[in-house]
This record gives structure tokens, sequence and C-alpha cells, in this order.
């Protein structure tokens, strides 16, 4: 089965259905149609597509599992959603709700190398002494909002605050 043979949609459901099932063992319909937001008969419609596909066991008024498969693919997407939202948060600075619904809607689609990329940009400002608080904070406070001035000596802009320090 190709990786791109799944709609965002799915993939949405396959996450949900990943994450109900981590908190509760099982999930059921009802369950999807809280956390999704979307109608039963949406939710029915889907769960038909997944169990084609072998992504998840499930029969009509009956538990839905994840299959080997359907989780090794749920957590492909919550691999790329974590990874962008992180990024988002840590590296960008953009707020945790901003983060999160950008995150939703740009997992997606994201191709794998660019994906693998940022996981290990993220990995390096962790664990790398020279690439990481410093710049990374640095930037965070070159995003917010405050006057700025240019700066000579590295050709950025910096705040007048950090001019005085």
């Amino acid at each position: 089965m190709a990786a791109t043979d799944l709609s965002s949609s799915q993939e949405d459901y396959l996450e949900a259905i990943y994450h109900v099932v981590e908190a509760k063992l099982v999930a059921r319909s009802k369950d999807l149609v809280q956390r999704l937001g979307v109608n039963s008969s949406s939710v029915t419609q889907a769960l038909k597509i997944l169990s084609d596909k072998k992504l998840i066991n499930y029969e009509p008024y009956g538990v839905v599992t994840l299959t080997q498969e359907g989780s090794r693919r749920a957590l492909e997407v919550i691999r790329r959603h974590q990874a962008l939202r992180d990024f988002f948060v840590r590296i960008l600075h953009v707020d945790e709700q901003t983060s999160e619904d950008a995150a939703c809607r740009m997992e997606h689609n994201m191709p794998r190398v660019i994906l693998d990329r940022l996981v290990s940009f993220i990995e390096y400002t962790d664990r790398c002494p020279r690439g990481s608080a410093d710049w990374v904070d640095g930037f965070g406070y070159f995003c917010q909002d405050k006057p700025k001035e240019h700066c000579d000596s590295c050709d950025l802009i910096h705040t007048e605050e950090e001019s005085k320090n």
C-alpha cells in the first residue's frame, strides 16, 4: 500500500483512532464523532474504507482497533504532526494553538525527506551546544513585536533593548 493512498481525512481518522485506542484500548464510532466533530454517517463511511484497506478492525456497531499496518500509518501521521508543532513552537516561537492548527493542516502532504530533515534540525538544536538556546531564543526575541534597528556586527535587525546590552 503506497503512502499516498490515504486522503487527509482518512489520515485524520487513523490518528484519532490511535489516540482513542491509546486512552480506552478500543474506539467506538461515537468516540470518533466526538473527537473529530463530524457526523456519524461520515464516521461509518470512513471506517468502512479504512477497514477495506486493512488498516482497522471494524464491524458495524462494534469496536474499532488498528491493524499493525494501521498503527504504523497512524504513528507516521502523529510523527509528522509533532515534528511540525515542535518546530513552530520551539524554533519559530509561534503560540501553541496556532502551531497546533498549522500542524494539522500541513501534516498530510509533507514529503518524507523534509520531515526527516525537520526532525533532525530539532534534534540538533536540542543537542548541539553551539546550535541551541542562544540563537533559537534570539530568533524568538527577534520575532516579537518590538521596534527594530539594524545591527552592523551581524547584519541583522535587533530590537532597541538588545542594542543597549
